[in-house]
């Protein structure tokens, strides 16, 4: 069964970082786009950053200078490095991947959230 699992949310002040980590596991061929999500309350659910199989990345403008992407394919997993955090930050992260689980077969997945809240 095709499983993602985030790491690495918590508590920081203001001007602080933070490392998410995302492992996908499961029956997988293959992993195209795989990205970051993330949910403040009362608000829609909103790209943070996105990056495909090649290393291609795409960030929110809100966060450009401040986050990077990263994924090792060997390994099925992509990472989040939030650097220079602002209490606007403060949101449910969810990893996101399109994985090929078969032969003509592709599903978009989605993990079950890490709580990230940044202190003023």
């Amino acid at each position: 069964q095709l499983q993602l699992v985030e790491s690495g949310g918590g508590l920081v002040q203001t001007g602080g970082s933070l490392r998410l980590s995302c492992v996908a596991s499961g029956i997988i061929f293959a992993i195209n786009d795989m990205g970051w999500y993330r949910q403040a309350p009362g608000k829609q659910r909103e790209l943070v950053a996105s990056i495909t199989r090649g290393g291609s990345t795409n960030y929110a403008d809100s966060v450009k200078g401040r986050f990077t992407i990263s994924r090792d394919n060997a390994k099925n997993t992509v990472h989040l490095q939030m650097n220079s955090l602002r209490p606007e930050d403060t949101a449910v992260y969810y990893c996101n991947a399109d994985v090929e689980v078969g032969v003509f077969n592709r599903r978009r997945s989605w993990g079950q959230g890490t709580q990230v809240s940044v202190s003023s």
